[in-house]
């Protein structure tokens, strides 16, 4: 970290940078120490530009989730001319590099879990009238500690109101919009360049259990131009792809979550409890329990390594 004004901002605010973690099209990420409290951070500096401050937007979506099960907490938001930075909760690995560290497969049994709770964390933003619209593995976090078994969403820096809060309805269906996201796990609609609505966030959880159970999306390895050419590719791939061969050699419960998703209306309110249901019962009919051991649990006690050493490994990638 070579800026002047961002090392002093940080100093007068008592916080230490203790090494970078990653960075990304936005900005870094950064574990830090805060002086006073003694308090391992995550850090996030944000470069400012012309347009709309990324880390602002989430900053406001943190303090409205704040609480929430799943929900880092944020301590401190605070800018120069320069630089925005938000302070938060230290989380653990993110699930890529537990998929990476598993040899990039989960169990059914890590997988039910997880989409379990991917759902409920869905619902807890969507009921506080937000979409995310950049689900993917690398935003979802396992916590540190006593919160190590329990998974994080993060990362709002592109989520949107669906909500219209002074009309006190849901905002209109369009096309021609700006198409926000990581194109492998975004819907189909996304990827149309439609309006997103609560209903998108739940198909890209659907890509995302998927890849998780294969290892790998039909519509990775591409060799597109551009941005714009990968996207389009991955779209005419994604309605070329048929649900069922998608989730061939996997229960029909996420055949049947594609096809609910796909179906919903743009302004529908998805049923979060049925869904849960559909996959809890399929967790227990299939004799597991829901004891939240993962695969990496296995891994990390194969390896030796402790809980507590393998909570310091953060590897998250700003995007």
């Amino acid at each position: 970290m070579n800026d002047y004004e961002l090392e002093t901002m940080l100093r007068i605010n008592s916080i230490m940078v203790i090494r970078k973690l990653g960075s990304g099209s936005f900005g870094d990420i950064y574990e830090a120490k805060h002086m006073g409290s003694g308090l391992h951070v995550a850090l996030k500096v944000e470069r400012k530009n012309a347009g709309q401050s990324h880390l602002s937007i989430e900053s406001t979506v943190y303090n409205l989730l704040r609480h929430g099960m799943g929900i880092p907490m944020t301590y401190q938001f605070f800018s120069n001319r320069r630089h925005d930075v938000l302070v938060m909760e230290l989380l653990g690995p993110s699930l890529e590099t537990l998929f990476t560290m598993c040899n990039r497969r989960f169990s059914m049994k890590t997988v039910l879990m997880l989409a379990d709770q991917m759902v409920d964390r869905l619902e807890y933003l969507h009921l506080h009238h937000y979409v995310h619209r950049d689900i993917k593995p690398e935003n979802f976090l396992m916590g540190v500690g006593l919160t190590r078994h329990r998974l994080h969403l993060i990362d709002f820096g592109l989520s949107k109101r669906y909500w219209d809060m002074k009309e006190n309805r849901h905002v209109p269906q369009r096309r021609g919009t700006k198409w926000a996201g990581t194109a492998r796990y975004a819907s189909v609609n996304a990827l149309c360049c439609k309006v997103q609505s609560r209903r998108d966030d739940l198909e890209s959880v659907g890509y995302v259990l998927i890849y998780l159970l294969r290892g790998s999306l039909p519509w990775q390895g591409l060799l597109p131009n551009s941005k714009l050419q990968k996207a389009e590719m991955i779209l005419e791939m994604k309605l070329s792809t048929l649900p069922n061969s998608l989730c061939a050699g996997y229960p029909n419960e996420f055949y049947n979550y594609i096809i609910y998703t796909r179906q919903l209306g743009f302004e529908e309110e998805p049923d979060y409890r049925m869904i849960r249901c559909t996959f809890l019962s399929l967790l227990f009919n299939l004799k597991f329990t829901n004891d939240l051991i993962y695969d990496w649990d296995h891994a990390e006690k194969n390896s030796g390594k402790s809980g507590s050493e393998e909570d310091r490994v953060v590897v998250k990638k700003v995007v």
